[in-house]
């Protein structure tokens, strides 16, 4: 069986999380694409809850095997990437994917679903108040904050490659602007 997907990006900060977290509460039939990665879990987060905690030889191995929609190594030895077996579980739900993914994973998801998705691009009011937004998770030491700045700078020239881009000045009304989207997407 085969779904639709929702897919939503943005650099780290953005608020796509967050964004994402109230479309679930919503009825709109959407489960969360638990992503896997090869990180240690942050404070409060649960292997298969928030990701699917692997280790680095786990991830290549699962590469080889070709049990990914899409992967990458998003910075120097961190692996990200979206399970097949996930995707197939939801559908097999009745469900729609709602994929919480940084930039580059989305345009792969959105090559590789094509018209079965819709990607949003969830940009911040500015490069400060994504700094600001950044160092207030209080989570990361220096130089990560600086390594996820870059990447933030690269990632912003690509929100024109999305089908919506959404600044999300203000939360409330970024996730109003959102949920419209999604509703009328999901029913066509």
């Amino acid at each position: 069986m085969e779904g639709k997907c929702i897919i939503l990006c943005a650099p780290s900060g953005a608020g796509k999380t967050s964004i994402t977290k109230y479309l679930l509460q919503q009825e709109l039939g959407l489960q969360f694409s638990i992503s896997a990665c090869n990180r240690e879990p942050r404070k409060g987060e649960t292997d298969g809850v928030d990701y699917h905690f692997l280790s680095t030889q786990t991830f290549k191995d699962r590469i080889e095997n070709d049990e990914f929609v899409e992967w990458e190594e998003v910075y120097n030895d961190n692996y990200y990437g979206t399970l097949k077996s996930e995707i197939n579980r939801i559908w097999e739900d009745g469900n729609s994917v709602i994929f919480d993914v940084d930039v580059e994973g989305g345009l792969s998801l959105t090559k590789h679903f094509g018209e079965k998705a819709l990607a949003i691009f969830i940009k911040p009011p500015s490069f400060e108040a994504l700094e600001t937004r950044l160092r207030g998770r209080g989570t990361e030491t220096e130089e990560k904050i600086q390594n996820r700045l870059a990447k933030a700078e690269k990632e912003m020239g690509y929100s024109k490659w999305f089908d919506y881009i959404i600044v999300n000045e203000e939360l409330a009304t970024a996730q109003q602007e959102v949920f419209s989207l999604v509703k009328s997407f999901l029913k066509k």
